[in-house]
Protein backbone atom coordinates (compact mmCIF):
# COMPACT_ATOMS: atom_id res chain seq x y z
CA UNK A 1 0.00 0.00 0.00
CA UNK A 2 2.85 2.40 0.90
CA UNK A 3 4.61 1.72 -2.42
CA UNK A 4 1.44 2.59 -4.34
CA UNK A 5 1.18 5.93 -2.53
CA UNK A 6 4.83 6.69 -3.28
CA UNK A 7 4.38 5.73 -6.94
CA UNK A 8 1.30 7.93 -7.24
CA UNK A 9 3.23 10.83 -5.75
CA UNK A 10 6.29 10.33 -7.96
CA UNK A 11 4.85 9.38 -11.37
CA UNK A 12 6.83 10.52 -14.38
CA UNK A 13 5.31 11.12 -17.81
CA UNK A 14 8.25 9.81 -19.87
CA UNK A 15 10.46 7.07 -18.39
CA UNK A 16 13.33 7.83 -20.82
CA UNK A 17 13.67 11.42 -19.62
CA UNK A 18 13.70 10.73 -15.93
CA UNK A 19 14.82 12.91 -13.11
CA UNK A 20 13.78 10.59 -10.34
CA UNK A 21 13.66 11.08 -6.64
CA UNK A 22 13.95 8.73 -3.73
CA UNK A 23 11.86 10.99 -1.50
CA UNK A 24 8.45 9.95 -0.24
CA UNK A 25 5.53 12.37 -0.19
CA UNK A 26 6.56 13.33 3.35
CA UNK A 27 10.12 13.91 2.07
CA UNK A 28 8.84 16.13 -0.73
CA UNK A 29 6.78 18.14 1.77
CA UNK A 30 9.86 18.43 4.02
CA UNK A 31 11.95 19.67 1.08
CA UNK A 32 9.37 22.29 0.15
CA UNK A 33 8.88 23.48 3.73
CA UNK A 34 12.65 23.52 4.31
CA UNK A 35 13.19 25.77 1.32
CA UNK A 36 10.29 28.06 2.24
CA UNK A 37 11.45 28.43 5.86
CA UNK A 38 15.04 29.08 4.76
CA UNK A 39 13.85 31.76 2.33
CA UNK A 40 11.65 33.39 5.00
CA UNK A 41 14.55 33.31 7.49
CA UNK A 42 16.92 34.95 5.03
CA UNK A 43 14.42 37.66 4.07
CA UNK A 44 13.83 38.40 7.76
CA UNK A 45 17.58 38.52 8.41
CA UNK A 46 18.29 40.95 5.57
CA UNK A 47 15.38 43.33 6.22
CA UNK A 48 16.15 46.29 8.49
CA UNK A 49 12.82 46.24 10.33
CA UNK A 50 13.74 44.42 13.57
CA UNK A 51 13.20 47.54 15.65
CA UNK A 52 11.04 50.51 14.74
CA UNK A 53 10.99 53.88 16.43
CA UNK A 54 11.52 57.61 16.10
CA UNK A 55 14.70 59.61 16.40
CA UNK A 56 14.97 63.36 15.86
CA UNK A 57 11.24 63.35 14.95
CA UNK A 58 11.82 60.93 12.03
CA UNK A 59 10.76 57.28 11.77
CA UNK A 60 13.75 54.94 12.01
CA UNK A 61 14.18 51.19 11.71
CA UNK A 62 17.12 48.85 11.87
CA UNK A 63 18.18 45.25 11.96
CA UNK A 64 21.45 43.63 12.90
CA UNK A 65 23.50 45.02 10.02
CA UNK A 66 21.17 47.35 8.10
CA UNK A 67 19.35 50.49 9.14
CA UNK A 68 16.96 53.06 7.66
CA UNK A 69 16.90 56.76 8.53
CA UNK A 70 19.98 57.07 10.67
CA UNK A 71 21.91 60.02 12.15
CA UNK A 72 25.14 61.20 10.54
CA UNK A 73 27.49 63.97 11.50
CA UNK A 74 27.44 66.97 9.14
CA UNK A 75 30.98 68.34 9.48
CA UNK A 76 30.17 71.54 7.56
CA UNK A 77 27.45 72.64 9.97
CA UNK A 78 28.89 70.79 12.97
CA UNK A 79 25.51 69.15 13.65
CA UNK A 80 23.90 65.74 13.50
CA UNK A 81 21.35 65.28 10.70
CA UNK A 82 19.07 62.39 9.80
CA UNK A 83 19.96 60.64 6.57
CA UNK A 84 16.65 59.31 5.26
CA UNK A 85 17.79 56.26 3.32
CA UNK A 86 18.56 52.62 4.06
CA UNK A 87 22.12 51.42 4.35
CA UNK A 88 24.36 48.88 5.99
CA UNK A 89 27.14 49.53 8.42
CA UNK A 90 30.43 50.32 6.68
CA UNK A 91 32.23 47.56 8.58
CA UNK A 92 31.53 44.77 11.02
CA UNK A 93 33.03 46.92 13.78
CA UNK A 94 30.54 49.67 12.90
CA UNK A 95 27.68 47.56 14.27
CA UNK A 96 26.70 49.38 17.50
CA UNK A 97 27.47 46.72 20.13
CA UNK A 98 28.98 43.32 20.76
CA UNK A 99 25.51 41.84 21.25
CA UNK A 100 24.41 43.08 17.82
CA UNK A 101 27.58 41.63 16.24
CA UNK A 102 26.99 38.25 17.91
CA UNK A 103 23.37 38.37 16.80
CA UNK A 104 24.47 39.11 13.21
CA UNK A 105 26.90 36.17 13.18
CA UNK A 106 24.45 33.70 14.76
CA UNK A 107 21.50 34.75 12.59
CA UNK A 108 23.68 34.66 9.47
CA UNK A 109 25.07 31.22 10.35
CA UNK A 110 21.57 29.94 11.08
CA UNK A 111 20.31 31.24 7.74
CA UNK A 112 23.28 29.67 5.98
CA UNK A 113 22.63 26.26 7.53
CA UNK A 114 18.90 26.44 6.78
CA UNK A 115 19.67 27.39 3.19
CA UNK A 116 22.18 24.54 2.84
CA UNK A 117 19.59 22.00 3.99
CA UNK A 118 16.82 23.60 1.94
CA UNK A 119 18.83 23.56 -1.28
CA UNK A 120 20.05 20.00 -0.65
CA UNK A 121 16.47 18.88 -0.04
CA UNK A 122 15.38 20.66 -3.21
CA UNK A 123 18.10 18.86 -5.17
CA UNK A 124 16.90 15.62 -3.59
CA UNK A 125 13.57 16.19 -5.34
CA UNK A 126 15.32 15.99 -8.71
CA UNK A 127 18.19 13.54 -8.22
CA UNK A 128 17.42 9.92 -7.46
CA UNK A 129 19.05 8.42 -4.36
CA UNK A 130 20.62 11.72 -3.27
CA UNK A 131 18.87 11.71 0.10
CA UNK A 132 19.09 8.44 1.97
CA UNK A 133 17.70 7.82 5.43
CA UNK A 134 21.07 8.66 7.01
CA UNK A 135 21.49 11.85 4.96
CA UNK A 136 17.94 12.85 5.90
CA UNK A 137 18.76 12.45 9.58
CA UNK A 138 21.99 14.45 9.21
CA UNK A 139 20.12 17.17 7.29
CA UNK A 140 17.49 17.24 10.04
CA UNK A 141 20.20 17.66 12.68
CA UNK A 142 21.82 20.49 10.69
CA UNK A 143 18.41 22.08 10.31
CA UNK A 144 17.88 21.81 14.07
CA UNK A 145 21.24 23.51 14.75
CA UNK A 146 20.37 26.25 12.24
CA UNK A 147 17.03 26.80 13.94
CA UNK A 148 18.67 26.97 17.37
CA UNK A 149 21.15 29.55 16.08
CA UNK A 150 18.24 31.66 14.88
CA UNK A 151 16.32 31.32 18.17
CA UNK A 152 19.10 31.40 20.78
CA UNK A 153 20.56 34.78 19.85
CA UNK A 154 21.28 37.43 22.44
CA UNK A 155 18.58 40.07 22.70
CA UNK A 156 19.96 43.05 20.80
CA UNK A 157 17.13 45.35 21.90
CA UNK A 158 18.99 46.06 25.14
CA UNK A 159 21.95 47.42 23.20
CA UNK A 160 20.03 49.43 20.66
CA UNK A 161 20.77 53.14 20.68
CA UNK A 162 18.04 55.21 22.30
CA UNK A 163 16.39 58.18 20.64
CA UNK A 164 18.48 60.58 22.72
CA UNK A 165 21.74 58.81 21.92
CA UNK A 166 23.88 59.87 19.01
CA UNK A 167 26.31 56.99 19.40
CA UNK A 168 25.91 56.03 15.72
CA UNK A 169 26.19 59.59 14.47
CA UNK A 170 29.83 59.20 13.45
CA UNK A 171 29.57 55.68 12.06
CA UNK A 172 29.76 55.66 8.28
CA UNK A 173 27.19 53.64 6.42
CA UNK A 174 27.03 52.07 2.98
CA UNK A 175 23.82 52.91 1.07
CA UNK A 176 22.02 49.93 -0.47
Amino acid sequence: MMEQEEDACLQQSDPDVRMGTSLTCAGLAWALLSMLSAAASCVGFFMPYWLLGHQMDKPVSFGTFRRCSYPVRDEERQTTVMLEQCGRYASFQGIPSVEWRVCTVLAGAGCGLLLLVGLTALMGCCVSELISRAIGRIAGAIQLVGGFLKVLQPEPQHSAPSSSSSRNAGIPSQPD
